[in-house]
């Protein structure tokens, strides 16, 4: 069954999901511009790598682990000596440690000069919670903006904290930021809620280049047929993170509509 969502599916972002979508989508997106791109520029898949504290986790609902102790004491009848014991029964817990956290992006390079044309991000749920995530993303992308490179930030996530533009009081379950290097600091910014399919948009490039559309909602789409998540996703139970009350009324009646809910 193809996504029952006309937009982003909110399931999609669920910690046991998001990883592989995350992934699965930046393959979909180099797989869909390399045949408009040849001969003159090269899609590249790149990553970074960084480390994330142990108690900060990136995945959504996972509760504090402590160690309790319970106390026993021996019976003190039929013996002249008073004995106290101490029994602590050990209990399966997380300890922190720090664990190595690889990001995916796509860069678009000129294939004459080398020169990276566009830089594609799909933005992670560390991008968008504080911490070394955000913190090295948000570092990169200020060095994106004072350079002669384009950037194209595709934010697919409800959760966390959009990152900063001004001029933007609007919001919205979902965004794309379009951000010309020759129209700095002015920049295209899609909004867009769940209900809404995502929209398309052209790719930039150099300004001689006929742009590329990129149909992003066409992208998810394949990524949620190839997957299999239609059988992998439990629509009986809520998306994590939680919709809001309007939200969760229109998915309610949408999923039943589809008769993925009785």
């Amino acid at each position: 069954m193809p996504n029952p969502f006309p937009g982003m599916n909110p399931y999609l972002e669920h910690p046991d999901f998001w990883p592989e979508v995350h992934h699965l989508l930046i393959s979909a997106i180099k797989e869909s511009l390399t045949p408009q791109l040849h001969p003159k520029y090269r899609v590249a898949i790149e990553k970074r790598i960084y480390e994330i504290p142990g108690e900060t986790s990136l995945l959504v609902g996972i509760p504090d682990v402590s160690i309790q102790q319970k106390r026993y004491r021996t019976n003190p009848v039929s013996s002249n000596i008073a004995v106290a014991s101490r029994t602590v029964e050990p209990l399966k817990v997380r300890i922190p440690v720090s664990e190595e956290f690889r990001e995916g992006y796509l860069e678009v390079i000129d294939m004459a000069t080398k020169e990276v044309v566009t830089v594609i991000e799909v933005l992670s749920p560390a991008n968008k919670r504080r911490g070394e995530g955000r913190e090295k993303y948000g570092s990169k992308r200020k060095k994106i903006f004072d350079s002669s490179t384009h950037l194209v930030e595709i934010d697919l996530l409800r959760g966390g904290e959009p990152l900063p533009v001004l001029g933007d009081s609007n919001e919205s379950d979902c965004r794309v930021l379009v951000s010309r290097s020759n129209q700095r600091p002015i920049a295209d910014l899609y909004l867009f809620n769940l209900p809404n399919p995502i929209p398309a948009f052209p790719l930039p490039l150099r300004p001689e280049d006929v742009e590329p559309v990129l149909d992003l909602q066409a992208l998810i789409n394949q990524v949620y047929d190839r997957a299999g998540y239609d059988f992998e996703i439990d629509y009986t139970a809520e998306p994590v993170p939680a919709l809001s009350e309007a939200d969760t009324v229109w998915a309610d009646g949408l999923l039943r509509e589809t008769g993925l809910r009785g």
